[in-house]
């Protein structure tokens, strides 16, 4: 079951520091996103995140996510 929802506000880890975002999507099955396969299922399913900052999208595991207020 996911943690988290479609539109919840979240911090993760990147390369540039700490980074916040909203949650746009949640996969429960794998799926194909910029060029790369990304393994999903109902116990461990994948977000994309869109970037407060720069309108990025990104895919992360529930456990690189961080819930914020």
């Amino acid at each position: 079951m996911a943690k988290y929802s479609i539109g919840d506000h979240v911090s993760w880890n990147s390369e540039a520091g700490r980074v916040t975002g909203t949650i746009i999507r949640v996969h429960h099955a794998d799926f194909d996103y910029k060029g790369h396969r990304h393994r999903a299922s109902k116990d461990d399913p994948q977000y994309e995140i869109k970037s407060d900052k720069t309108d990025h999208v990104a895919a992360h595991k529930e456990a690189a996510l961080t819930k914020i207020a």
